[in-house]
C-alpha cells in the first residue's frame, strides 16, 4: 500500500507559493494560518502539500517544469513539428537548437512552478517553527522529523532551480502583507547558493526520518545523500571546485544502505523493469519518486501527456492518450547493441498493433489516418518520399518512442512476446506508476565517473565493477561476458554514452552533457554547437521586470 501522501486534507493549504520576484500576491481561499495547525492531520497536510505540487514541475506532466528544460536541450529527445501539430510556437525548436530567448513563456512557468513549491516549503517550515508542539498536537521528535524533511525538500527546489538558471535569489520565509521592490530577493550567486543547499542538507540530513515504506514518495536521509551526490558530482561545473571525494563518500551513504530503504534494505532491482512498472512503488532501488496513485486518490502520472500518441490506449490498453509529442532523436535507438534488453522493453518501434487483438493493426490518426501507425526512426515527411531531416518535418509517426514506465492496462487483452501471445485480465495497478527522481543505479554511475575523475579520466577496476554490475541486468547472461567493461573498454566517452543509455528519459542528459563539456560544442541530428552561456538559461525577462534586483546571466 503507498503511503499517505496520497491522502493529503481536503483542507490542505494552496496558494502559499510565490513568485520570488512579486511577494505580494494576494492567496485566495487559503484558510488563515492562525486557523490551521491545530492538530496532526493539519500539520501532516501541510507538509506533504509541495510533494502534489512537485507532480507539476519535476517530472514530464505536460507543463513546462525543470523536466522539459533539462532533457529537450539535449542530444537524445526532442518534441518536432508533426504536420499539423507540435509547432506550438516554435517553443521546441528553439529549446533544441539552443537559440531561446530571455522571454520564454515555458522558463518563465518553470521560475514559477519551482519557486511556488519553495514557498510550499517556506510555510510550514515557518509554521512549525514558531509554534508549540501542544497547540499543533505534535511530539517534539515529530516537529524535529517534520522540519528536517521540509528542509531538505526545499533544498532539492533550490538546486534543480541553480541547475538550470545558476545564480538566483534565495528565500526563506513566507512574506506577511504588501513587500516594497527594496524589500524583494536580490540574486545570489551560484557559488552562494551551492553553499546554502549543502549547508542545508548537512545540517537536517541526520535529524530527517531513514527511507522506509511509510515514507515511500518523500523526502528522507537517502533523499539527502543522493541530493549531495548530485552536488558533488557537478561540483566543478557549478562552482568551479571538484568534489569527487566527497561524491563517492555521500554515494557510498547509499550503497551500504545507511539511508534507508523503501522496501527494505537497498539494492538494485534483478532486471530492468521493476523500477518502471505500475508496482514500482515495490523496487528496491529507488530512493526518491513522484509517488501516484490512481486507483485509490485519482492522483495518475502525468507523462502520457508529453510522450503518448493520439492512438495510444489502442497500443497499452489504456485509457491514456498523449500530445504525440517527446520523441528519440534519430540515431539513438542505434546507440544501442542489437542484444541490449533496454533497446526492446524502454523504446518503441515498428507497426503497432491493438491490445485488444493483435491481428489488427492500430491506424494513425493524421498523415496515415486509417493506415498502419508504424513508428520510424526517422524525422521526415515519408508519405511523399522526402529525405528533409529537421525540427519542422515531421509526421506523426516520426520517431522512436518511449516505452520506459508502464502504465499497464485497464480492459482485457493479449500481450505478444516474440512468438508467444498472452491473454491478460485487466490490470488492479493501472496507472499507478510513480515517476523516480533518484534510483541506486543511478548512484552507482556517479560513484564510478568519480573515480575516474580523480584517476585522470582512466577507469580503474572498482569504477569498472560498479558499470559492469548495473550493465548486467540488460543483457542475457548468454551474451552478457562479451558485453562487459574492461579498464580499457570503459572510457569517460563511453561512460557518456552508457549514462545515455542506462537514463534516457530520466532528466539527467542535459547536465550529464555539461559535465562531459559538449552541450554547446557537440553537434546531434541538425543541431549545430551552441555557445558557452547555453550551459544556463537565462533569468525570465519578466522575472526581472518585476524585480530590478535581478541580475541577467552572462550571454543573454
Amino acid at each position: 500500500m503507498k503511503n499517505n501522501i496520497k491522502y493529503i486534507a481536503l483542507f490542505m493549504l494552496v496558494g502559499l507559493g510565490f513568485s520570488c520576484t512579486k511577494l505580494d500576491e494576494n492567496a485566495y481561499d487559503v484558510i488563515p494560518a492562525d486557523q490551521f495547525y491545530t492538530n496532526k492531520n493539519e500539520v501532516l497536510s501541510a507538509v506533504l502539500r509541495p510533494y502534489t505540487h512537485a507532480n507539476a514541475w519535476v517530472a514530464p506532466a505536460g507543463q513546462n517544469g525543470w523536466w522539459r528544460m533539462a532533457e529537450l536541450s539535449g542530444d537524445q529527445l526532442a518534441w518536432p513539428t508533426k504536420g499539423p501539430h507540435g509547432e506550438d510556437g516554435g517553443q521546441w525548436k528553439r529549446l533544441h537548437y539552443h537559440t531561446w530567448t530571455v522571454d520564454e513563456d515555458g522558463y518563465n512557468n518553470a521560475w514559477n512552478l519551482m519557486y511556488w513549491g519553495m514557498g510550499l516549503c517556506n510555510s510550514p517550515i515557518q509554521n512549525l517553527e514558531t509554534r508549540s508542539i501542544a497547540e499543533m498536537g505534535i511530539t517534539q521528535v515529530e516537529k524535529d522529523s517534520y522540519l528536517s524533511e521540509l528542509k531538505l525538500l526545499r533544498a532539492f527546489h533550490y538546486l534543480k532551480l541553480m541547475d538550470l538558471f545558476g545564480n538566483i535569489p534565495i528565500t526563506t520565509a513566507v512574506p506577511i502583507g504588501t513587500v516594497p521592490p527594496s524589500d524583494y530577493p536580490a540574486t545570489t550567486s551560484r557559488k552562494d547558493v551551492f553553499a546554502f543547499i549543502e549547508k542545508e542538507i548537512r545540517e537536517n540530513i541526520d535529524k530527517a526520518p531513514k527511507l522506509s515504506r511509510a515514507m515511500l514518495g518523500r523526502m528522507t536521509q537517502a533523499g539527502g545523500y543522493a541530493m549531495l551526490v548530485e552536488l558533488y558530482l557537478n561540483a566543478e561545473t557549478w562552482i568551479g571546485t571538484p568534489r569527487w571525494d566527497d561524491c563517492i563518500a555521500a554515494a557510498d551513504k547509499l550503497i551500504n544502505n545507511e539511508g534507508g530503504g523503501q522496501n527494505g534494505n537497498m539494492a538494485l532491482d534483478p532486471n530492468i523493469l521493476d523500477q518502471f512498472k505500475n508496482t514500482n512503488d515495490l523496487s528496491k532501488e529507488v530512493i526518491f519518486s513522484i509517488a501516484y496513485d490512481y486507483t485509490r486518490a485519482n492522483f495518475e502520472p502525468g507523462f502520457a501527456a508529453d510522450f503518448f500518441h493520439f492512438a495510444q490506449r489502442d497500443i497499452y490498453g489504456g485509457g491514456r492518450n498523449g500530445n504525440d509529442g517527446v520523441v528519440v532523436i534519430p540515431g539513438v535507438y542505434e546507440t544501442y547493441d542489437a542484444q541490449d534488453l533496454r533497446r526492446k522493453e524502454w523504446l518503441l518501434i515498428g507497426a503497432q498493433s491493438m491490445f485488444s487483438n493483435p491481428k489488427v493493426s492500430v491506424k494513425g490518426t493524421v498523415e496515415y489516418a486509417g493506415l498502419p501507425l508504424v513508428f520510424v526512426d526517422n524525422i521526415r515527411k515519408n508519405k511523399s518520399n522526402s529525405t528533409v531531416s529537421n525540427m519542422s518535418e515531421g509526421e506523426e509517426n516520426s520517431g522512436v518512442r518511449f516505452n520506459k514506465y508502464r502504465l499497464g492496462n485497464s480492459i482485457a487483452g493479449f500481450v505478444v512476446n516474440g512468438s508467444d501471445t498472452t491473454a491478460v485480465q485487466p490490470d488492479p495497478n493501472y496507472n499507478n506508476t510513480d515517476w523516480n527522481i533518484y534510483r541506486l543505479t543511478w548512484i552507482y554511475f556517479a560513484k564510478a565517473e568519480a573515480l575516474m575523475r580523480k584517476s585522470g579520466g582512466v577507469a580503474t577496476v572498482d569504477a569498472v565493477n560498479l558499470i559492469n554490475t548495473v550493465k548486467k541486468r540488460a543483457f542475457t547472461d548468454a551474451v552478457w561476458p562479451s558485453k562487459a567493461y574492461t579498464t580499457t573498454t570503459l572510457t569517460l566517452n563511453e561512460l557518456l554514452a552508457e549514462r545515455g543509455r542506462e537514463f534516457i528519459f530520466e532528466g539527467f542528459r542535459r547536465d550529464d552533457l555539461i559535465r562531459f563539456g559538449k552541450f554547446t560544442t557537440g553537434t546531434w541530428w541538425d543541431h549545430a554547437a551552441s555557445s558557452a552561456p547555453k550551459t544556463l538559461y537565462p533569468i525570465p525577462q519578466r522575472q526581472i521586470d518585476l524585480n530590478s534586483k535581478l541580475t541577467q546571466n552572462p550571454g543573454y
